[in-house]
């Protein structure tokens, strides 16, 4: 894969509250692309789990409107569109459907990676002049959760988001080629 993934670094055992925040996010978004490494587009694209449909590109997809929707939509009350939208211009917003899991055919790992990684840079820019205690505001949703949301409450859930779906790409792997770890 050409995703030049950096090296992924052990969040520190003594750290102040952000940075320790900061780097256990940065921490499973690199177990995330160590997960992916080395692996085809097709393999990228298999579901190894039936009958569940989850992917490893999937996956991919889905934290990069994640990622849009926390730091952008909720944090800083934009009105972004979605990272991946319409599909073939077939009227159904991927993200909106799915959260983003499902693969577009017409885009290639290296541009899934490249947008990922992008939403990570954004959602770092975003995060950056803020402090953890300053919200946003979730959006009314079908969800019980609503209201204002610190930046703190936003990494922690970014965290176990990513936690869980690593644990998603342990098994995704497996499936694929066997490798396990990481």
């Amino acid at each position: 894969m050409t995703s030049s993934t950096p090296e992924r670094i052990e969040p520190p055992l003594t750290a102040g509250e952000r940075a320790g925040l900061e780097s256990w996010l940065d921490f499973h978004r690199e177990t995330l692309a160590l997960k992916c490494e080395g692996l085809t587009d097709a393999q990228l694209r298999e579901a190894s789990v039936p009958p569940s449909k989850m992917t490893l590109l999937g996956l991919v997809q889905h934290l990069a409107e994640v990622e849009r929707n926390w730091f952008h939509r909720v944090l800083l009350s934009e009105d972004a569109p979605t990272v991946f939208g319409d599909p073939g211009g077939s009227g159904a917003d991927l993200a909106e459907a799915d959260g983003g899991f499902t693969l577009r055919d017409d885009l290639t790992k290296d541009e899934v990676f490249a947008r990922w990684r992008a939403e990570i840079e954004n959602s770092r820019k975003a995060a950056a002049t803020r402090e953890l205690d300053d919200t946003g505001t979730l959006p009314p949703n079908p969800s019980p959760l609503q209201g204002p949301v610190s930046l703190r409450w936003i990494y922690l859930h970014l965290i176990e988001e990513y936690a869980r779906h690593n644990g998603h790409a342990d098994l995704l792997r497996e499936g694929v080629d066997g490798v396990t770890g990481e």
